[in-house]
């Protein structure tokens, strides 16, 4: 390190600080910027051995003479911290008095919550304020400290703190969720930060689609800053890390991750052998962000600087966290002797310090002059997002919890416990009122009160009130129907639902009103779905333009980058895409900017892959079009089972935001996109939803080039938004008695199931009526909101579920098929009023044709005739030998009596 070496020639190192001192001053830190950096590449040409700085010395990054003027009453903000710690910690002991129960976590938010409060008093701007606030994403096991700060402000009574964690026992809005998310309390959270991991990546996608409504001019979003509050244990998911590179690539300086290091995970250390913070150091510099280290509290500052041959400073870097985390539960003569005691030079500096004064040496992360350097250090930055390591004590204050591994799982305070707590913080509550130690009382120090009056003050200043969700979107207009009509007028030639809803999603970007705040999105595959039309136009955004020339420029559709962009492409991460999906689909509330996404995707990699997330997008009210475009478990073929989604829709299920659709046809496609736009963007349309359904809608298209018929006249355009309507009733001669059957089909298989009926009926003389159902799963809502109405309100005259009426004066029996898993369609079996039967792609998927694999899985044509023809037999409407028959002749077992059949449009 330069430090460590002699000075040869002092007056010229001098000049060159100095050089650089005048640029800053003279240009700003942008072109300082650029000149060192233009310095450290001429070094590495020239072969300078410039170090990769990727960890430094385990102390502070900003010394003491390079720290501000800390403008705030230290003395109030400690008062106010000490208020907040109490009530949060008695919120959760209260919520686990026997009888209740409910859990909660005490020690993260006593760690953190010296980083919050410098942040809530100095840094985070709330909605009021001028640049349009800041975003804030809190660490999940933290909302205890959030709710206490909003108890102290007026915005929560002790009643509610009450309801920790009790989120309907107590009535309509007077519990709390146990988490940060907006479904409950959809005017405090913003942003839910559970499950862990989701929130670093989230976040960075989120400055970066702030960035993105910039460079598109949609919003001024300059002034506003993103922070992420994560913990050192939360950095072992995966996806904490897996998005950092974009952070540094696109360089978002409005980007800063506060990671609280109390060196302790859920059961133990996060790295008892090693040194977490050196390790995030090292992943975050490496990547290209700005690393601030927090690590010493100011008493330190003194010993540092006794330290003139490096000996604490390498004591400091030799300790394992381990370690580190047995010296904070330790006595001070402990740490005497083995912290100091192994070093003479060691000894001599702390030979005047007790051993109290040794054992309240602090972590960095609960001063707040170091806090607040850090900080303001943090939104100064140009050019890089910066990570804030900052080293606490889990459990810190709460002598009973402090540094200790069970901590986490520690949920109640003791009489004795309280008292110790109440004894550390200066409060003004008698023993008495701790005598019951299920039910101590909240602390408030009055709205006279100067930490009162200081702590609205400063938040009047910064903006407003923090957490805080608005809902107050623009008023969009939306197309009419001379958009959808294409679709409507079927097509003579071959096409895969992809294409046609490609098609609409064009023509919908055409749109003057709405069609600059759509945002594709896509993860490397606008070619695959046929978008590669849109590059020229609408472009790829890149805030740093395009500066290369693009391989394909003579082409008619070649790549074009643009900061100006509005296709987002994500690049082989659709957990990144999922992150600009989130962005997009919740920009209405975080921005007032309503944006509608429609994200594209090979459909096996949507809810399987990234299902976390897309509850995450329900979880935080988000709206768009998740498109899964390669849909089925025998149409995307030569992929294999890697590629096979035969599932999604199961899965899609379990999400009770997601609305999904398994069109069959294009025109099909139109009125759900039509009706999506509806419901989720036409504000002002229904009184009980005055700015749309906190839903987003599931498409499953397909790649499979097949006939597009025109609308049927007199559509029921309803029945086909609620799930099912019948395509074609076959209309026997008049007076003839024939066995007749329902075929219900979804997708791509609708085909299957009109060849069957022609099968049907000129080889075995059975009727078959034709249903397109395009949603499974809402006509299971509707089936099972109607059980629930009935449940409740047994008085009233029974709904019957939609299905039901649909099929009650239908013939014979019921034969379900889809490109799916049977559980997929046997979600309605039980409202069927007739007999009923499935078919469907249960297993592994496979690489053939498609011909092959759908004989393979029984869901072809033929396989559909023998299924009816047994169902029908079992009835007593056909012989029993006729199905035994037809399943010989068309060899419904053997996938080589296909191998002939040609196929088109299998690439993807």
């Amino acid at each position: 390190m330069p430090t460590q070496l002699p000075d040869i020639d002092p007056d010229e190192t001098r000049e060159w600080v100095e050089s650089l001192d005048a640029v800053l001053d003279e240009r700003g830190k942008a072109r300082a910027r650029y000149l060192m950096l233009k310095l450290i590449e001429r070094a590495r040409e020239r072969q300078v051995g410039v170090p990769a700085l990727r960890s430094t010395d385990y102390i502070n990054s900003i010394p003491p003479e390079r720290e501000p003027w800390f403008p705030g009453d230290e003395h109030i903000e400690r008062r106010i911290r000490a208020f907040i710690r109490w009530n949060a910690a008695v919120m959760v002991s209260k919520a686990n008095r026997k009888g209740l129960e409910v859990g909660g976590h005490i020690a993260t938010y006593q760690s953190a919550a010296s980083l919050y409060e410098v942040g809530f008093n100095h840094f985070f701007r709330g909605k009021d304020h001028p640049g349009g606030g800041d975003q804030i994403f809190i660490q999940g096991h933290a909302s205890p400290g959030m709710y206490a700060r909003a108890f102290l402000e007026g915005r929560l009574t002790a009643d509610q703190l009450d309801g920790f964690r009790q989120e309907v026992s107590r009535g309509p809005h007077q519990g709390l969720s146990s988490y940060p998310h907006p479904r409950l309390m959809p005017d405090f959270w913003e942003y839910p930060t559970v499950s862990m991991g989701l929130a670093a990546l989230d976040s960075i996608y989120q400055a970066r689609f702030n960035r993105y409504l910039h460079h598109r001019g949609i919003k001024d979003t300059s002034q506003q800053h993103v922070w992420t509050f994560l913990g050192d244990g939360e950095m072992g998911e995966p996806e904490s890390l897996g998005a950092i590179g974009l952070a540094a690539r696109e360089e978002l300086d409005n980007l800063t991750f506060v990671i609280n290091c109390n060196l302790q995970q859920l059961d133990g250390p996060v790295r008892g052998n090693g040194k977490v913070i050196q390790e995030l150091e090292a992943f975050f510099r490496g990547a290209g962000w700005n690393v601030i280290k927090v690590i010493w509290g100011r008493e330190w500052d003194a010993l540092l600087a006794q330290d003139h041959d490096g000996a604490l400073v390498n004591k400091m870097n030799t300790t394992p966290d381990g370690q580190f985390q047995t010296y904070s539960v330790e006595s001070g003569d402990y740490i005497r002797n083995n912290f100091f005691g192994g070093d003479q030079r060691l000894q001599a500096m702390v030979r005047n310090l007790s051993d109290d004064d040794l054992r309240k040496l602090p972590r960095g992360g609960h001063d707040y002059r170091k806090v607040y350097a850090a900080f303001k250090s943090a939104t100064e930055h140009v050019g890089q997002p910066t990570v804030i390591l900052a080293q606490t004590i889990k459990g810190w204050t709460i002598e009973a919890l402090e540094g200790r591994n069970a901590t986490h799982q520690m949920k109640k305070l003791t009489s004795d416990d309280l008292k110790t707590f109440r004894d550390r913080l200066y409060l003004p509550i008698e023993d008495k009122d701790l005598e019951d130690a299920y039910n101590p009382p909240y602390f408030h120090p009055g709205k006279d009160s100067p930490e009162y009056q200081y702590m609205m003050e400063r938040r009047s200043q910064l903006g407003g009130f923090l957490p805080e969700r608005r809902v107050k979107p623009k008023t969009l207009k939306l197309p009419g129907d001379d958009v959808y009509k294409p679709l409507s007028k079927g097509n003579h030639q071959p096409v895969a639902t992809t294409m046609a809803l490609v098609r609409l999603f064009r023509d919908l970007m055409k749109d003057p009103e709405i069609g600059h705040r759509i945002v594709p999105i896509a993860p490397d595959e606008y070619r695959t779905f046929g978008m590669d039309s849109m590059f020229p136009t609408a472009k790829i955004y890149s805030p740093h333009g395009q500066q290369y020339e693009a391989v394909d420029r003579n082409l008619l559709l070649s790549y074009k980058e643009s900061p100006q962009g509005q296709l987002l492409h994500e690049g082989i991460s659709e957990a990144g895409a999922m992150g600009s999906m989130i962005a997009a689909g919740t920009a209405y509330a975080t921005h007032g900017e309503p944006m509608i996404p429609f994200y594209i995707f090979y459909s096996m990699f949507g809810f399987q892959r990234t299902g976390d997330s897309l509850w995450a997008l329900g979880d935080q009210l988000g709206r768009g079009f998740v498109i899964g475009a390669t849909a089925g478990r025998t149409t995307l073929t030569g992929e294999g089972l890697q590629h096979a989604d035969g599932h999604s829709p199961l899965l899609a299920s379990s999400n009770p935001a997601a609305v999904h659709y398994d069109p069959a046809f294009a025109y099909e496609v139109a009125y759900i996109v039509k009706d999506g736009l509806r419901r989720m963007y036409g504000y002002g349309l229904d009184n009980d939803k005055p700015y749309g359904e906190d839903v987003f809608y599931y498409l499953t298209v397909y790649n499979e080039p097949v006939a597009q018929p025109a609308e049927p006249e007199n559509l029921d355009v309803a029945a086909l938004l609620k799930g099912m309507y019948r395509f074609e009733e076959y209309q026997t001669a008049s007076g003839d008695d024939v066995p007749r059957v329902q075929l219900l089909g979804s997708g791509v298989a609708l085909p299957w199931i009109r060849k069957a009926q022609q099968i049907l009926a000129e080889e075995y003389s059975v009727a078959a009526d034709i249903w397109s159902v395009t949603s499974w799963n809402e006509l299971r809502r509707d089936a099972v909101a109607a059980e629930e109405h009935n449940l409740l309100h047994p008085d009233e005259p029974e709904q019957v579920p939609f299905v039901t009426e649909q099929l009650k004066d239908t013939k014979g029996p019921v034969v379900a098929v889809s490109d799916f898993m049977r559980a997929v369609q046997d979600q309605i079996s039980r409202w069927v009023p007739n007999d009923y039967t499935s078919l469907g792609t249960d297993g592994w998927g496979l690489a053939d044709t498609r011909a092959a694999a759908r004989r393979h899985f029984q869901v072809d044509a033929e396989s559909v005739v023998v299924a009816a023809l047994q169902i029908l037999a079992k009835r007593g409407d056909v012989k029993p030998e006729v199905a035994a028959e037809a399943a010989r002749k068309y060899r419904i077992d053997d996938p080589t009596a296909v191998a002939g059949v040609k196929q088109e449009g299998a690439g993807a």
